[in-house]
């Protein structure tokens, strides 16, 4: 699933390709699931004559606004990921909606498991304002984490996939974090001393700001992996430091890197690194 640097990642290219305020001539739906809300017919009269205003991230959502009264709200899931094609350009199998704005461009939502959801709607907080602080922005300061930290008696690794808790993270930067700050995923977050949550507070965004320098990370070429806007794949895999590197040497201290499964997810930890 795209996290973060992933779908900021999106954000930009979709920026720079200069589609604020370009008119939408016609939307098209072929899976009608996808469109999470309103109905799929509504959503393409709603959006035709339209243009955004702005193109933006909010955890891991993509944040659409326009200039009338509804923001399109797009949720990647598992493997979602956006094409910026010609109107001339074959229509792939699964590209389940398709956006063309008068210039003769097409914005193309494809999805192979069909899992992602848009939702096209008047109050973006009713979906945005669940999620928790933003781990780049400047608001998320130490005492913020602190706080959060201590009223849960939940394990650490899940707590951080919880995006109520903090919004962004993932399974590759969760894993990437903990290892950065010697934590073990299954400690109980009220339990962090002060210098541990320091820790973890200065190994969220480093992680987060290497993914995104890096353009995100891809770990192989199938259709559900990370492609950026122009199809290219993150480069942020080279400089993964657990992640997958099951039966690898820890880059730190030489131990074998495990494999473990914390919350029901797969989980890569250094367990002389990290100790419980």
């Amino acid at each position: 699933m795209p996290e973060l640097p992933e779908v900021q990642t999106i954000v930009n290219d979709l920026n720079a390709a200069k589609l604020v305020g370009v008119p939408i001539s016609g939307a098209k739906v072929f899976w009608a699931r996808t469109i999470a809300e309103p109905s799929s017919v509504l959503f393409c009269n709603r959006m035709k004559g339209r243009t955004f205003t702005a193109i933006r991230r909010r955890g891991k959502h993509l944040v659409f606004e326009t200039d009338n009264d509804y923001t399109m709200l797009l949720h990647l899931r598992m493997s979602g990921r956006l094409h910026l094609v010609s109107v001339d350009t074959p229509r792939l199998k699964h590209e389940h909606v398709i956006i063309t704005f008068s210039d003769k461009k097409q914005l193309r939502f494809h999805d192979t498991r069909k899992f992602g959801r848009i939702h096209l709607i008047v109050d973006p907080e009713r979906i945005l304002g669940r999620l928790g602080p933003e781990p780049l922005e400047k608001g998320f300061t130490v005492k913020v984490l602190a706080g959060r930290l201590r009223r849960h008696k939940r394990l650490l690794k899940p707590l951080l996939l919880d995006q109520a808790f903090v919004a962004g993270l993932g399974n590759i930067y969760a894993d990437e974090a903990l290892w950065d700050a010697k934590l073990h995923p299954n400690r109980i977050a009220a339990t962090l001393s002060m210098n541990e949550i320091k820790a973890l507070h200065r190994a969220i965004p480093r992680v987060l700001k290497r993914g995104l320098k890096n353009l995100g990370t891809s770990l192989g070429t199938g259709e559900t992996n990370f492609y950026s806007v122009a199809r290219h794949q993150g480069r942020n895999k080279d400089e993964l430091k657990v992640f997958r590197r099951s039966d690898l040497p820890c880059p730190r201290c030489k131990a074998t890197i495990e494999r473990i499964i914390v919350g029901q997810r797969s989980t890569h930890i250094c367990s002389e690194c990290q100790r419980v």
